[in-house]
């Protein structure tokens, strides 16, 4: 069993903000599998369940694991009340949990896969180690790049990718969709050769 948590604020408001690019993969993966995200707030998340084997997402094959893409109800400081929940509810260990969230430290264009880490001051980060007492989870570091001049990396997150911007976006959602898939199946090493930019 496999949780995909996509980091992320919840509403219209925030829905096309740097902060959501976590929000944004896992709604590529749910449509990939065919799957709707719904409601559970008793867990306070929107959650889809699949599979997936070699054959690919949502398609049943040899191999198949079950993995539940997470999207949360909760503000991105408290991401792990939703993630800490469903870790006890589906049984997962840290270690069978993936990440995706926006990263300061990378220029937009680049991903990087690893396990494990601080939370390098991302709040959704450090309030899932808090719920999870561990931060050997796996990331998906997806690259919104440094606010430029003096803005307040704070304000930087919450706002809109520039139009300039929105077609370099798209191609990396899909590629950091297709690298979490790559670590689902066959792995972190795999998929971090495949996926490391």
């Amino acid at each position: 069993m496999w949780l995909v948590v996509g980091l992320g604020n919840p509403g219209p408001t925030y829905a096309h903000t740097r902060h959501n690019v976590g929000y944004m993969v896992v709604e590529e993966l749910a449509r990939r599998a065919h799957v709707a995200l719904k409601s559970v707030p008793k867990m306070r998340a929107d959650v889809a369940e699949t599979r997936i084997s070699a054959v690919g997402l949502g398609i049943p094959g040899p191999g198949a694991v079950r993995v539940a893409l997470v999207r949360s109800h909760t503000y991105m400081n408290e991401s792990g009340i939703a993630v800490g929940r469903l870790a006890a509810f589906y049984g997962v260990a840290p270690a069978e949990i993936v990440a995706v969230h926006d990263e300061l430290d990378l220029d937009v264009g680049q991903l990087r896969l690893k396990k494990g880490g601080g939370d390098n001051g991302h709040n959704g980060l450090k309030s899932m180690r808090a719920h999870l007492h561990s931060g050997d989870f796996l990331r998906v570091r997806f690259g919104i790049g440094r606010p430029p001049g003096r803005q307040a990396p704070a304000d930087f997150v919450l706002s809109s990718f520039p139009a300039s911007q929105r077609d370099v976006v798209a191609v990396e959602v899909a590629r950091a969709a297709d690298a979490v898939e790559t670590l689902l199946t066959d792995g972190l090493p795999a998929a971090q050769n495949r996926y490391n930019s």
